[in-house]
């Protein structure tokens, strides 16, 4: 079984390889000065931003931000995963990827469960065909055909047919008792047992999980089938059966129907999340491709976080009855911590005894778009009239209930202006300062230790209404607003009349700032500041104590600074290169983005043609350890003056004499 690809054969393959060539096999570039420009093929332009640098291997566009490198632009071009890219890119270059070996326990894992990916393909291709050809086909099409589903979207979601009986997938598949055993392991089959609990001793051992029902094949991100879900045709219990979780399908980490949403859509602009599998196929009917429903679980935060990997907008549209609403709360409970600025999550709750299914076929696909985007309605306004559901906020006690309800839940947010606002839609609606509802949010963690926030009981997620002014979006991005090329690339983006952006608007003038003001925090500076001059990464002798912070930036710096104390040679191509063969695709998005800073290539750039302008990336780098260093003595000193003020122990001596240096600066 084939193990990890080498990193330094990746690093070869990048080396060797055209990024010029390979994109302009499927999308038409034009030279332009150095460069290469088109319009970029991730989102709808006419005027072309996207640039490719044949110097620095690189892509980037100028309008919504993609960029990377020859495996990356094939990753997302030809929507496949990192092995299947560079199997793609060697093989353009006659080469053929070698593996590293594999410690044997994890090889027989993989073996394992590859052998049930194989087998799961093989019972979705059977299921396939008994819609086709089984005598009782006739029943399950005509159910398919009154729900209004086309031959076409069967196809493309692979739907087909378990057929009545008790071994009709057993006898396709299965012809040895070790066979069975797989089917069993694949959750497929189901071992018999007697009155018991033993499993049989004659006769055959299983029998099929699925029987006389619609089948739903589950596919995951690289669009192989891991599980099934199955609609009863008659009146057995349940109405719909999943596959139970097996080595390869976990349901707390899959959405039915993205990988059909993602290869419907180029750009996805928006997933909207439902409860069922006919939910998503119907409206896949009326045109509405970019739907996809959790597994027969509510939804969590891995769902969020693998939804927020393909766009930046959830909308939960959920049955207007109790349980819809309650499947809504618990996914904004999930949801909060997901929200990192630039995200959006509505939530719209359909009238009572309507689903998606049920609605989309009576209002039509234009109509129900327009109902989703004109009473979807945003998380702060969901999240608040959800806590503040008969609290009479014009009396002290109803603002102080609600503050109480409503603060642990924003605390769940992660740092950024999100986050800022929602604290400051808090405050004025109670009156409160965030010094004071920062107190309650500790006192309620003092009181309830490891418990998730609650909303009030009572509390029930309103229907959905017409909004007497919808909340107005973000505008688009001007010509100003766009970001600058990517570190490294420095004057080689050649900006000739044919692909340069338009001209900004003029501004206002602003006062220049001095070294070190700088609006990123500090430990994301850092990073952008080793991405553009990896030399500073010789100045970190010990990466551990910022690992050891836990802070996620902070452990990005510290294995950032480690991989370029390693290898001092790399440029930003091959870095990205491992990073995403490491580290993953999100968190190499992240070193792309910073790498393309505006606050750091910014400066740079004005910096080589004003001399009165400061830049000096060594002062920088040791402003922002300083920063940290001075934020983390803040926080101890914070801390023991706690422990004095609650009397939770003694001080050392050594401890008083910080807190009273501490004193005496505030004064």
């Amino acid at each position: 079984m084939a193990g990890k690809i080498p990193q330094h054969f990746i690093d070869d393959l990048l080396a060797r390889a055209d990024i010029v060539g390979v994109i302009d096999s499927r999308v038409k570039l034009r030279k332009t000065g150095k460069n290469y420009s088109a319009c970029c093929p991730f989102h709808d332009e006419k005027t072309p931003s996207f640039t490719v640098s044949p110097d620095k291997q690189f892509y980037y566009c100028f309008g919504c931000g993609a960029n990377g490198n020859a495996i990356g632009f094939l990753m997302e071009y030809d929507r496949m995963g990192f092995p299947e890219a560079v199997e793609k890119l060697a093989a353009s270059q006659g080469l053929e990827v070698p593996r590293e070996q594999l410690a044997p326990g994890v090889e027989q894992r993989q073996r394992e469960s590859q052998s049930l990916y194989q087998l799961t393909d093989r019972a979705a291709d059977f299921y396939r065909a008994q819609l086709r050809t089984h005598s009782s086909a006739g029943r399950a099409i005509t159910y398919l055909k009154q729900r209004g589903l086309s031959g076409e979207i069967a196809r493309d979601f692979g739907i087909g047919l378990a057929p009545p009986g008790w071994d009709n997938l057993l006898n396709e598949l299965a012809d040895t008792p070790e066979k069975a055993d797989q089917l069993e392991r694949a959750g497929l089959a189901i071992r018999r047992q007697d009155s018991n609990g033993n499993s049989a001793s004659r006769g055959r051992h299983h029998y099929d999980r699925f029987r006389n029902r619609i089948m739903f094949p589950i596919r995951d991100q690289r669009g192989r089938t891991i599980a099934f879900g199955g609609r009863v045709l008659g009146d057995d219990k349940p109405k719909y059966l999943n596959s139970p979780e097996t080595p390869i399908f976990h349901k707390s980490r899959e959405l039915y129907g993205l990988w059909e949403a993602r290869q419907a859509n180029r750009d996805l602009e928006r997933l909207i999340v439902v409860e069922g599998y006919m939910d998503v196929v119907a409206l896949a009917q009326f045109g509405i491709r970019c739907a996809v429903a959790t597994l027969g679980t509510a939804c969590g935060e891995e769902h969020i976080q693998l939804a927020f990997r393909h766009t930046g907008e959830l909308v939960f549209c959920f049955d207007g009855d109790r349980a819809g609403r309650a499947a809504a709360q618990r996914a904004l409970e999930s949801a909060l911590p997901q929200m990192q600025d630039g995200r959006s999550v509505r939530f719209l709750l359909l009238p009572e005894g309507e689903d998606p299914d049920t609605l989309v076929r009576q209002l039509g696909g234009e109509r129900f778009t327009q109902l989703v985007e004109e009473q979807a309605r945003p998380l702060e306004d969901f999240l608040f009239d959800l806590v503040g559901e008969g609290i009479n906020l014009q009396t002290m006690d109803g603002r102080a209930r609600l503050s109480k309800l409503a603060a642990p839940l924003l605390d769940l947010l992660p740092a950024g202006v999100y986050r800022q606002l929602m604290f400051q839609q808090l405050a004025a609606r109670t009156g409160l300062d965030r010094e004071m509802l920062e107190e309650i949010i500790e006192a309620e963690k003092a009181r309830s230790p490891g418990r998730a926030p609650e909303p009030a009981p009572a509390a029930r997620p309103p229907e959905p209404a017409p909004r007497s002014a919808p909340v107005p979006e973000a505008p688009d991005p001007g010509p100003g607003d766009m970001p600058p090329p990517p570190p490294d690339y420095g004057d080689e983006f050649d900006q000739s009349p044919e692909m340069a952006p338009p001209e900004p608007a003029p501004a206002a003038v602003t006062p220049r700032r001095r070294s070190g003001q700088y609006r990123l925090p500090p430990e994301r500076m850092l990073i952008a500041l080793l991405l553009h001059h990896p030399e500073l990464a010789a100045q970190i002798t010990d990466s551990a104590p910022f690992r050891n912070r836990g802070l996620e930036d902070l452990a990005l710096f510290a294995d950032l600074v480690d991989l370029l104390r390693q290898r001092p040679d790399y440029n930003l191509n091959q870095l990205l290169g491992y990073w995403r063969a490491h580290h993953g695709a999100d968190s190499c998005n992240t070193l792309a983005e910073l790498a393309a800073s505006q606050l750091v290539s910014g400066v740079r750039q004005l910096a080589r043609g004003d001399a009165g302008l400061e830049y000096d990336p060594q002062a920088e780098f040791r402003d922002c350890l300083q920063q940290l260093e001075r934020t983390e003595n803040r926080q101890h000193k914070r801390a023991l003056l706690d422990q004095l003020r609650s009397g939770g122990g003694q001080l050392s001596e050594e401890q008083r004499a910080l807190l009273a240096n501490w004193q005496r600066k505030k004064e």
